[in-house]
């Protein structure tokens, strides 16, 4: 496991190719981080121990298609679902659908297990679980076992995110 704090400098103008792909969006955002990257893991135990977090402090960054050519990301805590009849009632929409994974990776530009709001293809809107509120929380990087630790109003301020409860325990 390898953790760096970070405070937010831009990013350089030579890209690094070790560098996971949402980092050069997360250092222009301002927020100060500390970049963790570690192995496989096969858990949220797994993920929350190499990244140093309480697994509640997880977050998985969800795709979600609102409409055709209509998407947005939901962050979610770990332990925690989407609540679709919440979610479908703060957008006010009768209907809402999770991508295929080609869809995922057409509409962002990552992979599932490395989608992240961070230097996505398209900067869809972003809504927040209310749950996330002044706490830590690692977000992915853009990589394969790349994250991020920062501090979740910050995150929130910095997406421009919706902050709202749209999540149920699992």
């Amino acid at each position: 496991m390898n953790n760096q704090p970070h405070s937010s400098e831009p990013a350089s103008d030579q890209p690094d190719s070790d560098q996971p792909a949402g980092l050069p969006a997360i250092m222009d955002s301002g927020l100060e981080y500390t970049l963790t990257q570690h192995g496989p893991v096969s858990s949220l135990a797994e993920v929350a121990a190499a990244r140093g977090v309480d697994p509640g402090r997880l977050i998985k960054s969800l795709v979600v298609r609102r409409g055709e050519n209509d998407f947005l990301f939901v962050l979610v805590p770990g332990g925690r679902s989407i609540s679709w009849p919440k979610l479908r009632a703060l957008l006010g929409v009768n209907r809402l659908s999770m991508p295929s994974a080609a869809e995922a990776l057409e509409v962002t530009g990552y992979p599932r297990g490395s989608i992240t709001p961070f230097g996505a293809t398209t900067a869809w809107p972003v809504i927040a679980d209310v749950a996330l509120s002044g706490v830590q929380v690692s977000i992915g990087a853009g990589a394969p076992g790349a994250a991020v630790t920062v501090d979740a109003d910050r995150l929130v301020e910095a997406l421009g995110a919706r902050l709202a409860d749209v999540t149920d325990p699992e």
